[in-house]
């Protein structure tokens, strides 16, 4: 064991930590120093977005003392920029994240700050709303998302109810970077200065989606649309009901089994609705019912996923990218309808995300703008054009969507209701949404979407991955699938080139590391390591004209076979 990391462990040991951390320490000691060393090699980071992490003791784990010093940095930062500061938490369904949230609104009430603190599990995007209905300076939800049930977070928003930005978000980890032992947090001391939140919000919140709905008269006409949901042990049980009903439906049927909340998520391997397994007890209840719509949220309730029936009647997942192309042209195309378009109007979509959503922006003229992977970038478009162009919808392909403004974070409550609004407003014609998406590939071209996630565990993994990006900026393929790579686009650098002719140009956004190869053929490819997890992710993007619905299912096949041929020629199968 490295000297830097046996000193972290004596510095706990003979330290103020509770005896509980110490015998905790002495038992691994004796029984597992491979899981010791790597609960100690380094802190635990807090980046742009906050920190996520294995539970336990340790300077590399989610316990109170990593949560309670990285907020002593967050609150003296804020200090430093504003006279008077407020804060509002809250937290989701995993262990220990009540027990997270507490400890975080006491240091923050210790160091003399206003907390508007949740009396209970809320979802994530009620803490983006509360921070700004509020006018609260920041926030903190705890939570690790869709991570299994061993992690646990901690996610950190500015004033906008956005998770942070620059400068602000490097300036936060400086600080806390400066607290290097516990005897520097303010752990208790304040606790008059918190106030606790409930129902009271929830109806603000729960208004506010309801005042989303573009076609009320056609919900109250398929009241009894036959909507089946799961929150597969999560946050979303707290509030989507209720904003089903608030839209009048009266027909949604619940996943039982998965509604109470529970952090251990019992009938899941993996608590993420983007995985067809964490959504099996769904898909079967909503063909025993014949439903018209399934719905599941992730345990913070930001995420959603989408059942249908197929035209064979078999009931099939909808993926993120068709989730967000379905909501997009709806927003788009609604407002048309009812006449209360703008011809300011605006969309925000990941770069990451299909363009099939920048085809129907084109086509309605809508502006459409991408921004880097993550719904805090969504947020700083929005502010940025504020007040020049009127923001309807953003979203990306990992199941987000954030309709309206006043949540400035991904939102699964109001894309819930929405989604079963847009359900509803098929069946009314007669149809389903998933004839509606095969008619849209018909008008704007058939984008099919691919995405490999490889996890590189371990002390090495961070070096693997870091190893593989530079591989592929130092070595791009000039072709892949026998089509030549026109463009490689690297948002780390900042700089576009031009394979063929060596040309580049730069890119306008911040730096982020990205890889992006687009071919001739408008295939596009793209390299992500993630920011929160050791794994990187592959997004892949192919497409071709539909000639019709009935061709729907061969050319389907051709696509998905050039994927696969792509996947193979790199490796990643």
């Amino acid at each position: 064991m490295e000297q830097a990391t046996q000193q972290k462990i004596n510095n706990w040991l003979s330290g103020n930590y509770e005896q509980a951390a110490k015998d905790e320490i002495i038992r691994l000691q004796n029984e597992n120093v491979s899981e010791l060393e790597d609960a100690f090699y380094k802190n635990l980071e807090f980046g742009t977005g906050g920190l996520r992490g294995l539970m336990g003791i340790g300077t590399n784990r989610m316990n109170k003392y990593t949560v309670g010093m990285a907020t002593q940095g967050y609150a003296n930062y804020l200090k430093q920029c504003f006279n008077e500061v407020s804060v509002a938490i809250a937290y989701d369904c995993r262990n220990n994240s009540k027990f997270f949230a507490e400890t975080t609104a006491n240091v923050f009430a210790a160091n003399g700050i206003k907390v508007y603190l949740f009396e209970s599990l809320r979802p994530t995007p009620e803490l983006s709303f509360a921070i700004r209905n509020l006018g609260c300076k920041g926030g903190v939800v705890c939570t690790a998302s869709h991570n299994p049930k061993e992690y646990n977070g901690y996610k950190a928003y500015w004033d906008d109810g956005a998770q942070m930005v620059p400068p602000h978000d490097k300036n936060v980890i400086k600080e806390v970077e400066k607290i290097i032992n516990v005897e520097d947090v303010k752990w208790s001391g304040g606790e008059n200065n918190i106030v606790l939140l409930g129902a009271d919000m929830d109806e603000k919140y729960l208004q506010m989606v309801k005042n989303l709905s573009i076609y009320p008269d056609v919900c109250a006409a398929q009241h009894d649309l036959k909507i089946v949901y799961t929150s597969i042990h999560g946050t979303g049980i707290t509030l989507v009901p209720k904003a089903l009903e608030k839209f009048g439906f009266t027909n949604v049927h619940i996943v039982e089994e998965q509604m109470v909340p529970d952090g251990n998520f019992p009938t899941v391997v993996y608590p993420n609705p983007e995985e067809t397994e964490a959504m099996t007890l769904g898909l079967k209840k909503a063909a025993a019912l014949d439903a018209d719509i399934l719905l599941g949220t992730d345990p913070d309730a930001d995420r959603v996923a989408i059942g249908v029936k197929n035209k064979k009647g078999e009931w099939v997942l909808l993926n993120g990218n068709q989730t967000a192309a379905i909501a997009f042209n709806y927003m788009i195309e609604a407002r048309k309808a009812k006449g209360i378009a703008q011809p300011n109007d605006m969309v925000i979509k990941t770069i990451v995300t299909t363009e099939m959503i920048d085809a129907i922006a084109k086509a309605n003229g809508v502006a459409c703008y991408s921004v880097l992977t993550g719904f805090k970038w969504i947020s700083k478009m929005i502010k940025e054009k504020e007040g020049k162009e009127k923001y309807i919808i953003g979203g990306e392909e990992s199941f987000g969507l954030m309709i309206g403004d006043e949540v400035r974070d991904k939102d699964s409550v109001s894309a819930v209701a929405l989604s079963c609004e847009m359900a509803a407003y098929e069946k009314n014609k007669g149809r389903s949404l998933y004839e509606k998406l095969i008619d849209l590939y018909v008008q704007y071209g058939f984008y099919k979407e691919g995405l490999v996630s490889i996890t590189k565990k371990g002390m090495n993994g961070a070096k693997e991955i870091a190893d593989m990006m530079q591989g592929y900026r130092n070595n791009p393929p000039q072709t892949i699938d026998g089509v030549a790579v026109d463009e490689l686009l690297d948002y780390e650098l900042q700089v576009g080139k031009k394979l063929a002719t060596g040309q580049t140009f730069a890119i306008e956004l911040p730096k982020s590391n990205v890889l992006q190869f687009c071919l001739a053929d408008g295939t596009k490819i793209s390299a992500r390591p993630s920011g929160t997890e050791p794994k990187i992710k592959f997004y892949f993007t192919v497409n071709t004209k539909l000639n019709s619905a009935d061709e729907f299912d061969a050319t389907e096949k051709i696509l998905d076979a050039k994927i696969a041929r792509i996947t193979g020629e790199l490796g990643l199968k």
